[in-house]
This record gives C-alpha cells, structure tokens and sequence, in this order.
C-alpha cells in the first residue's frame, strides 16, 4: 500500500493507540454523564460494548447507527423499507443520546433491536462487533468513527452512509493535511455513500470518496412518516394560544444559558409587553430545575410537561419535553 492510503493507516494506528490509552479517562467520563443524567441510568453500560439484550441466534443482522434524535428520525422510514422487504433479516438500531432513546424507542417497529452505540475506543467497538456480528452497517449522515469503520471493514461487513453530510467546520477539519489521508481511508471502505445534497457530494468526492460509491438520493429526511392526528392537536392547541401573543425562541440552549436568555427577555418585554419566550433546553431533563430558578427570579413559567397553558400574566413556555 502507498501514498495517501499508507498514510491512512498509519495516522489510524496513531489514532487507535490514542484512544486505547485514554478509555480509562473515557470510561470515568461515561460514568460522569450518568451522574449527571445524560447516560441512562440503567443500560449506560452499553456504551462500553457491553449488550443488554441476547443477539438473534439465526440469520443475516443489519445494524443502522445514528448519533441522535434528527438521524434516528431519517432512518426509521429506511428501516421500516428493510423490515418489509426482508423480514428475514434482523435489524439492529443504535444511538448515543438518551434524548433520542426517549423518542425513538416508541416509533421504531416492535422487531427492531435497540441498544445505546460504544464509544469508538478498540475495546468497546471490539465486543460490540465481536458480540453482534452483524452482516451489514448502515451510518447515517456523518458518525465517521475510524475504530467503527476499520473494525468493520477488517471483519468483511458492508458498510453505508446514508444521507451524508459534513457540516463546513467538519470539511475543513478532514481537510487538514494530518487528517486528509485517515479520511481518504475510511471513505474507501464505503460500498455506497449517498449525500443529502449534490454540494454534500462534492465535499465527499473532495475528500477521495470513490466515485462508483457516491449515489445522491436526496434528503431523507422529508421522508420521515407524518406524525398522528391525536399527536398535532397539541401543536394546533399551543398555535392558538399564540396565534395573539409575539413569540421568540431559544431552542436548543445549554444549562447556564437560560440567564442570558432571560436578560434578552426582559429587554424585549419592555417594548413587547405580550410577548412570550419559548425556552426549549438542549436536554430535556434540565427543564424542570430551569423552570425552578426563573420562578425563583420572579418569572411565570408554563411547563410543556405539565400540559400548562398560556394564561395572562406568563410570558416564558419552557419546553421539557421531546416530539409533538
């Protein structure tokens, strides 16, 4: 093996040394997330290959891996596709956040084997490919994991990138000559690389994806099914609420955040007597403690989770909750 290729994999065996040395660390990391509520309590043990459920003992399994709730959506049409065309094959889902585990678990098919994605040290990528064994791997947009991908690849399993992206900061962080060749690398192990987009497919071709593997397909997300009717009432019920009211959202904010958010709100509210703020925290657990400290300064606030209205007198809606 020479050139680009070479360099690949010497960078990947730097890369894997590097993550063998720091899974301790890893590990007590993983064990601080649970403390803090952003593991699951029970089956964060997971995330180190270990599997809480027995493997099929019979039959070809296909493993679809997305790192949270937005990918996990894209791939559920995919893999109701799957499960109607070969029922014989076992389908295996994985994701990383517990966010997405909250909403995914109740929409994905009642066959559908769910566990919590390793962290991509060799040990844990070890025994979950050692443990499942699975025939074929479906990544979805952008879960570019080089003990994932090598591990893969050495065991002869299949590998796709469905709705591939890399955002413009990821781009440049491939790009970068240290990296170039580990990318050029995993993107060859590829049997199918489908983009979002036919600029997505330019940054892969750039990057020396190989060209017979690159087939453009469109977002799949548009393709996620339409929620229930039972599940928009309660969207159509908060549109009316504010269908009078000007509103402004902070979505996806960090704990600390909301007192910036707060200073925001009390300026507009001075020139928007009626306006309500719409906090949506990035994890939902925090929102109760969030909504205890704005009461604590003075704030009204409605609980999305206690299905409270926007009476007269609250200007904050603090959204604690996933889905529709």
């Amino acid at each position: 093996m020479t050139g680009p290729m070479a360099k690949g994999e010497i960078v990947y065996k730097i890369y894997r040394a590097l993550t063998y040395g720091l899974s301790p660390l890893l590990h007590l990391h993983l064990h601080w997330r649970k403390l803090r509520g952003l593991e699951h309590p029970i089956r964060w043990r997971e995330r180190l290959g270990r599997p809480s459920l027995r493997r099929p003992s019979s039959g070809p399994l296909l493993w679809f891996h997305a790192v949270s709730l937005g990918e996990g959506m894209a791939a559920i049409p995919v893999i109701k596709f799957c499960s109607q065309r070969r029922p014989d094959v076992h389908i295996l889902m994985t994701t990383t956040t517990l966010s997405a585990f909250e909403v995914l678990k109740d929409r994905l098919p009642a066959n559908v084997i769910y566990q919590f994605a390793p962290i991509d040290t060799p040990a844990a990528m070890d025994a979950f490919l050692g443990y499942w064994k699975p025939n074929w791997i479906v990544i979805m947009e952008s879960e570019l994991w080089p003990n994932l991908i090598i591990g893969a690849s050495k065991c002869g399993i299949g590998l796709a990138l469905l709705n591939a992206r890399l955002s413009a900061k990821s781009f440049r962080h491939w790009s970068r000559p240290v990296l170039f060749p580990l990318i050029s690398l995993l993107l060859s192990k590829f049997s199918l690389i489908a983009p979002l987009s036919s600029v997505q497919a330019i940054h892969f071709q750039l990057l020396q994806a190989p060209p017979f593997s690159i087939k453009f397909s469109g977002d799949l997300k548009y393709a996620v099914d339409e929620y229930e009717q039972k599940d928009t009432r309660h969207i159509e019920y908060l549109q009316k609420q504010l269908s009078q009211k000007q509103v402004w959202m902070a979505a996806s904010i960090h704990r600390g955040e909301e007192e910036i958010i707060m200073g925001v709100h009390n300026v507009l509210v001075q020139t928007h007597p009626d306006i309500v703020t719409i906090i949506v925290p990035r994890h939902p657990q925090h929102g109760q403690e969030i909504a205890e400290e704005l009461q604590k300064g003075g704030q009204n606030v409605a609980l999305r989770s206690q299905h409270e209205e926007l009476i007269p007198g609250i200007s904050i809606y603090l959204v604690d909750t996933l889905g529709i």
